[in-house]
């Protein structure tokens, strides 16, 4: 075999490798239904807030505990536990990414991602009430 061909094949290898290596770190989305199949492994769930539901969170007692019920986008709800500090505008948020893992029936969720609504939202509004009354 020539030099170019064994280097090439080299090269092959350490592609395959490294794309193995990667898929490992691949994610995805999960509903409540499918976090709760796979208990005690670590998953993304997106879902909102169920402002229907209170949410426990007192700083004074424990900062770093707040407890409220999310609803994915298929409808179904889990109560989820946050060990952090309750983020600012948290009840505003329009979508939650939830990184955790689902036990005993609770979502334990180790870090939150918020979709807050836009700022801007309010012009866009304001752009085509004034459009349609020109």
């Amino acid at each position: 075999m020539k030099k170019t061909h064994i280097i090439i094949l080299i090269f092959i290898a350490v592609a395959i490798a490294v794309l193995i290596s990667f898929m490992g770190d691949l994610t995805t989305y999960d509903t409540v239904a499918s976090a709760r199949q796979k208990e005690g492994k670590f998953v993304h769930l997106i879902a909102k807030l169920d402002k229907n539901q209170p949410v426990e969170y007192d700083p004074i007692k424990n900062p770093n505990y707040m407890r409220f019920v999310a609803i994915d986008t298929l409808g179904h709800s889990t109560p989820v536990i946050y060990h952090n500090a309750k983020p600012t505008d948290f009840e505003k948020s329009e979508r939650l990414v939830l990184k955790g893992s689902m036990k005993a029936g609770t979502f334990e969720c180790d870090e939150m991602l918020m979709k807050c609504p836009s700022k801007y939202k309010d012009d866009v509004e304001a752009n085509k009430n004034n459009l349609s009354s020109n």
